[in-house]
Formats: C-alpha cells, sequence, structure tokens
C-alpha cells in the first residue's frame, strides 16, 4: 500500500485472504489478527494481508462475528457523498436493464451485498421505499445514505414520497443495535400519512401492509416464478400451501385455474389473501382456508380427497442456520412426500426452499427421496431462481438462496 490512508488497519489470516480474493466480502471475527484499539464500531477501515498486502476497505462491526464488510477494492475509492452516489445509481441503472418496465413500481432496489451496499436492504412499492439496516456502520450513516438514495430515483424520474424503516429485525441485535419501525424523516418532508398501499405484480393487485407485514411487507423474489406458475394453472384444480398473502394463488386463478385452494396457518394472513382475491375479482374462483400443512395435507390424502392437479409448495425458510438443516430436511421431504401422494399421474407440482443453507444439491436429494417414497417419477419442467432484482453475487454463497423448480409427476 504506497499511499497514505486515514483509515484504521485491520490485519487478517491468509484464509480470510483467499475468501476475499475469492470474492467474498466478509471478514470474520475469528479471521482478525489484529485491529487498532482505538478503531470506532462502525468506521471504515483498511483490510490487509499479513505480508501488507491491501486487501479492501470495509465497515468494522465490533459486537459482530462478521467483523469487516467488505465496501470496494478499489484503493482509489473515497467514501464521500459521489460514492454512495454512485452505487444507487448502478444499483437502479442495473434493476432498469433486467426487470420488465412494469416491474419497477414494485422491486428489490438495494439488495445488500449484491450491490456493494452490505447490510442495507431497500424494497420499493409504488412510491414508497422500505428499508432494513442491519450492519452498524450503514445504521450510523442512514442519514446520510437514504435521502441520498430518494435523490438518485428521483433525478431518474422516480416518485417518491416517502421512506419506511422496518428494523424489527433480530439480526440488529448481533450488530448491538435496537429494533424498530417507522417512518424515516426525509429533511424537510412529511411523512406520508399510511403504512399500507396497492401494488401491481404480473397484472395482479396486492394490498401491502409494510409496517406489519412480513420482512418488508411482501416477498418480490418470487415475481417471475409466479407467472410461471400462472402459465401452467389454466383449466386446472389448485392447491397452494403455505399461501401468506395469496400470490401464487393469485397468479393461478389470474392464469386461468378452474379453482384455487389457498391455505396458510395465520389467519391474519389469510385474511389479506382473501382481500386480494377480492381486489382482482377473483373471489368466485378462489377458497381459502387456515390450517397447518403439515396437518392438513395427511388429513387429505387420509380422507381421500384428491381433488387438485396442480399443488404449490411455498413453505417459509425451515431453517437459518447450518445446525437445523437436518431438521428442515425432514420438513421438505414431508411435504413434498404428501404433495405427490396427493396428485393424480400427470399432476403438476411446485416446490421450492428459500433457504440458503438448504443448498441446492441437498434440497434436490430431498426432493428426489420424497419421490422414490410416494412411488412417482418427476418430469422436470423449470429450474428457477430468485428474480434478478435480487441479484446472486458469484462468490457470495449467500445471495444464492431460493430453490424454485416446476415439475409433472408421472
Amino acid at each position: 500500500m504506497k499511499q497514505q490512508r486515514p483509515y484504521p488497519i485491520v490485519t487478517i489470516t491468509k484464509k480470510s485472504q483467499r475468501s476475499i480474493e475469492a470474492g467474498h466480502p466478509w471478514v470474520y471475527a475469528g479471521e482478525v489478527l489484529s485491529c487498532p484499539e482505538t478503531a470506532e464500531n462502525g468506521a471504515i477501515v483498511d483490510v490487509l494481508s499479513e505480508k501488507g498486502t491491501w486487501l479492501g476497505a470495509g465497515l468494522l462491526s465490533l459486537t459482530s462475528l462478521i467483523r469487516v464488510r467488505l465496501l470496494s477494492r478499489n484503493a482509489n475509492d473515497c467514501f464521500d457523498e459521489g460514492f454512495w452516489l454512485r452505487r444507487f445509481q448502478y444499483a437502479w441503472a442495473y434493476r432498469k436493464t433486467v426487470l420488465e418496465p412494469q416491474d419497477l413500481a414494485a422491486c428489490r432496489v438495494i439488495f445488500g451485498e449484491s450491490d456493494g451496499l452490505p447490510g442495507l436492504t431497500v424494497d420499493r412499492f409504488n412510491d414508497v421505499l422500505v428499508t432494513q439496516t442491519l450492519s452498524y456502520g450503514m445504521e450510523q450513516r442512514k442519514e446520510q445514505l437514504l435521502p441520498l438514495l430518494v435523490r438518485a430515483l428521483r433525478e431518474d424520474g422516480q416518485e417518491i414520497r416517502g421512506v419506511y424503516e422496518r428494523n424489527d429485525e433480530a439480526l440488529r441485535e448481533k450488530e448491538g443495535l435496537a429494533q424498530g419501525k417507522g417512518f424515516f424523516p426525509l429533511p424537510g418532508e412529511s411523512v406520508p400519512a399510511g403504512t399500507v398501499t396497492e401494488i401491481t405484480e404480473n397484472g395482479v393487485k396486492y394490498t401491502v401492509d409494510f409496517k406489519n407485514g412480513q420482512k418488508t411487507g411482501f416477498f418480490l423474489d418470487q415475481k417471475y416464478n409466479r407467472r410461471a406458475v400462472g402459465r401452467l394453472s389454466a383449466g386446472k384444480r389448485v392447491l397452494d400451501c403455505f399461501t401468506h398473502t395469496g400470490s401464487f394463488a393469485l397468479n393461478a386463478a389470474l392464469g386461468g385455474a378452474e379453482h384455487v385452494t389457498a391455505v396458510d396457518v395465520s389467519q391474519a394472513a389469510v385474511d389479506m389473501a382473501r382481500r386480494n382475491a377480492l381486489l382482482n375479482g377473483l373471489e368466485g374462483r378462489m377458497d381459502f382456508l387456515c390450517a397447518d400443512v403439515f396437518d392438513l395435507l395427511p388429513q387429505l390424502l387420509e380422507e381421500k380427497r384428491r381433488g387438485w392437479d396442480f399443488i404449490i409448495l411455498d413453505p417459509p425458510a425451515f431453517t437459518k442456520s447450518r445446525r437445523t438443516a437436518d431438521q428442515a430436511a425432514k420438513g421438505y421431504k414431508e411435504i413434498n412426500y404428501r404433495a405427490m401422494r396427493l396428485l393424480p399421474r400427470g399432476g403438476y407440482l411446485a416446490t421450492c426452499s428459500c433457504s440458503h443453507f438448504m443448498e441446492e444439491p441437498r434440497f434436490l436429494g430431498v426432493i428426489a427421496a420424497a419421490a422414490r417414497d410416494a412411488g412417482v417419477q418427476l418430469k422436470q419442467i423449470e429450474a428457477r431462481q430468485q428474480a434478478p432484482d435480487h441479484p446472486i453475487l458469484w462468490g457470495v454463497p449467500e445471495t444464492n438462496y431460493l430453490k424454485f423448480y416446476l415439475f409433472q409427476v408421472v
């Protein structure tokens, strides 16, 4: 490192050096060889190898197992307003390139490390941005960064009326941050009056409660997978398990399904799904059931109720750590086995996992085992992933989390 730089120096192990050079932006606490005691939590630090080679600059998190999150591997970067504004502009230009124009009003604008903005997630629901800040360094800078993001979008002609923070996330505690939610006050502007809005995705209208809904209020990553389901649904009787707010069910109904049954264990989710059906004029072709899918599928088999020829399995993440992956695999196998038993020969199955820790080879093994036990063979129609506004950054496996498969059961 030839020039003098103003940042504290963190020296790391060879293992961590290899990881960074392979593209991964995290330095774990156990990989830090030295860090100045005077370095402040959230500060920008330079990361050096044992031999003094400059590897990048990132945000320091003194209480987190992820001790440094890299921002840049370009030694010429200075972290001024222009740097952050460019990051936001690049992220938005990418979305404009990879998404269809009608999808830009409801999309993920910032996907953390994939956009070079570690610990920051931003979803757009029409004229409101909903954020989650999960790193100490980003939290420290949000007074500067969130207005800059709004500026970047407005300069492109996008109407943004407010920013809502969904920081009610347990991961913040690992960063030493309190949980909470509420509107972020943009300088000189009043906040919107309500926390419910309406979006359109694949021609389906949804009510989004970004204050009380899961995560940021709506799961945007399945948008094109839902459309794929809609294309297969014409004339079929569909059972949508873990429906949440009804997104797959509504796409199936709008795609011409004869009838759709939507199931979720949460009565609040079922009520929202029902309201969304009314919003789209689809209530006559849908019914809704509040039930635990793990109880319902065996019950349907026992009662010999096999009236569906398309079953959709979109469960929540069954595991959020490697430690519980074995138990999660049992859960995935159970629901897929039951669904395959319920379907007739020639029926269709959509199945997925949104857990990064349920890695794709293992998930496929679980599905194959379920098919063997059910005595069926699977004809693969499509293998899909998350929508491109949730970009997968090679070298960072944590960004590659959604596995989605469409099969015919034969």
